[in-house]
Parts: structure tokens; C-alpha cells; sequence
């Protein structure tokens, strides 16, 4: 059985992940911490766990092998540090930490603690993305130009999104830096590894973080990414369109189609299956080893290309990333 220590209930996602770790039958949440005591204790109450006013304290004192890290990105560099130093298995909300140098530092403590962790890519787990990443492989499409991804949703119109998501100095971003993410991690896995970024982000609700951001990436295989995202856009479909030299892929939430030189028309095929989630492959690697997925290499990459893509926004230019 792995017993989880919930490490905050700041983010929108905490609830969802404590309520399918007690959904699992080889996994449960035993304790929980959160800066706001008011808000964590009603929350461990609620769930049957331990509260704990000191994190420090619950990880002296807490029954539990994993933390998830669901806490103020700023946060995610201390608390993870300070798991490893414990050699607490990590699970964690994106992104890993604001900065490229915080996560080497993380990294370092992971490796010497033989801590398993693993960040939660969810769209890396779904059918039509996986299918779209097994064709860019074959080369049915030949040499990939262009990669185009789009994630929104209306948070920052429709009022359930908490004030604090806009705060600059806890997120490190607005909706590029949370759900960003998604297509950000996206374009990586496709495409490999980027080398340049710019960026046209902008404040519609007039908040101090953007909220409406596009950002638009030169990878080592010449290909370009257009990664975008917004928290003032309901009714968009998720969207994923692959260009190459011989055909192209264009998805719209669920539904996938496809045409190439090799076909006549548009065809719609048959996906793999769904990849077990995040939580779930996290699970399997602490309690039985299997392998991980989405590890310190693919969070580093994903807080480095956040960095770069917001210092390109505030400079104005095209930032090389290393």
C-alpha cells in the first residue's frame, strides 16, 4: 500500500489527485499539510487524514512514503528538498520549479535520496496523442514542419479559478506557466529538443500575470511549434494539428483524422489505447518498479522552456534555450 502525504491544497488539481489515490486500491492519502490551516484541516478532515500545521513536522512525524506537491509553484523548490532529504517519493503538479537552475538542484537531491518521481503529463498519456506521436515517428508524414497545439478554457471569465492563481510572485506565471504546460510538454515529445522561443502574451482581465499567451518555438530538427493557451477562451476545443512534407494530422478534442500521399481523402484511425495516468504510473513505479515516464529530465525541459519562453515575452526578442 503507498501512503501519500498531500503537500498543499493550493492547487485547482489537489482535490482530484487525493480523491484518485484513495480511489486506487494500492494507494491512499494518510496525511496532509497545506500553508492555510484553515483550508488544509477542513481538507484532511474531509478526506479521513492527519493534518499537520508544520511540514516539517509532518515529515518527521507523518505516516506516509510519497508527497504530492500540489502546493504554490514557489513553494515546489523547498518542499520537494526537503521530501528528498526525507526519501519521500515525489509525485507533482506542474511545473516542476520556476526556474531551470532550482530543478538541477531538486535533481541532484532526488538522485542521491533514490527517490522515485515522476510530474503529471496527462495529454502525454491520451490515445489521440499518442497516435500522433507513433506517426511523426514513422514517417508517414514526412519531414514535420509545423506542430500547432491549443489548450484553454474560461477560468479567468467564469470566477472559479481562485484569486491567487494571478499572483506573480507564487505562480511564476499566468496561463502559459499552468496551463501552458500541456501544450508545452506537447511540443517537446514530438518535436525533441527546442533551441529557440518567442512569445505574445496578454492580460485581458487586466490581472498582473497573462492570461491569454501564445508562444512559438524553433526545434534542433527544424521544425516550429505554435504553442497556445488562454484562461479567457470558453468553448474551445482542445487542438492538435501535425504538418509534414507528405500528409498531416488535424485533432479536435477526441475526434483524430488524417491524410498523406499515400491515401485518397481524409481518413479517421484506429487509436491506441489510453496510457494509464499519471498518478497511476507514479504508483506502479514505487510499489513495483516500473518504469518512469515522466521523470527530473522531461520536468527540467518542461521549466526551462517555461523561463525562456516568459523571458522572451518580456524582452521583446527571440530567446535562444540551451
Amino acid at each position: 500500500m503507498l501512503k501519500v502525504a498531500m503537500a498543499g491544497k493550493w492547487h485547482v488539481h489537489a482535490e482530484g489527485y487525493a480523491r484518485d489515490f484513495n480511489a486506487q486500491p494500492d494507494s491512499c492519502v494518510t496525511a496532509v499539510w497545506d500553508d492555510d490551516v484553515r483550508r488544509g484541516s477542513a481538507w484532511a478532515a474531509q478526506i479521513g487524514a492527519a493534518f499537520f500545521e508544520s511540514y516539517d513536522e509532518m515529515l518527521e512525524k507523518g505516516d506516509f512514503d510519497a508527497v504530492c506537491v500540489t502546493s504554490a509553484t514557489s513553494m515546489h523548490k523547498e518542499l520537494m528538498l526537503k521530501a528528498a532529504a526525507r526519501k519521500k517519493h515525489i509525485f507533482t503538479e506542474k511545473v516542476m520549479c520556476l526556474t531551470a537552475a532550482d530543478c538541477d538542484e531538486v535533481i541532484r537531491a532526488i538522485n542521491g535520496n533514490g527517490v522515485v518521481f515522476t510530474i503529471s503529463f496527462p495529454h502525454r498519456c491520451f490515445a489521440q496523442n499518442l497516435y500522433i506521436k507513433q506517426a511523426i515517428e514513422s514517417g508517414m508524414l514526412g519531414k514535420i514542419t509545423l506542430f500547432r497545439t491549443r489548450n484553454c478554457h474560461a477560468g479567468a471569465l467564469q470566477g472559479w479559478l481562485p484569486d491567487y492563481w494571478f499572483d506573480p510572485d507564487t505562480t511564476g506565471g499566468g496561463a502559459m506557466m499552468d496551463l501552458g504546460a500541456h501544450p508545452m510538454y506537447l511540443a517537446n515529445w514530438m518535436l525533441g529538443k527546442p533551441v529557440s522561443v518567442v512569445s505574445s502574451f496578454k492580460r485581458v482581465t487586466g490581472r498582473e500575470v497573462d492570461d491569454d499567451a501564445v508562444s512559438v518555438l524553433t526545434f534542433e530538427n527544424g521544425a516550429s511549434a505554435i504553442v497556445e493557451t488562454s484562461l479567457v477562451a470558453p468553448f474551445t476545443p482542445q487542438i492538435c494539428e501535425v504538418y509534414g512534407t507528405k500528409g498531416v494530422i488535424l485533432r479536435e478534442d477526441k475526434r483524430l483524422r488524417v491524410r498523406t500521399n499515400d491515401a485518397e481523402g481524409w481518413i479517421e484511425p484506429e487509436l491506441p489505447e489510453d496510457m494509464p495516468s499519471p498518478l497511476r504510473q507514479f504508483t506502479d513505479s514505487v510499489l513495483y518498479g516500473a518504469p518512469v515516464r515522466f521523470g527530473t529530465k522531461e520536468a527540467r525541459t518542461l521549466t526551462l522552456m517555461m523561463e525562456k519562453a516568459y523571458e522572451a515575452e518580456r524582452e521583446g526578442r527571440r530567446v535562444e534555450i540551451p
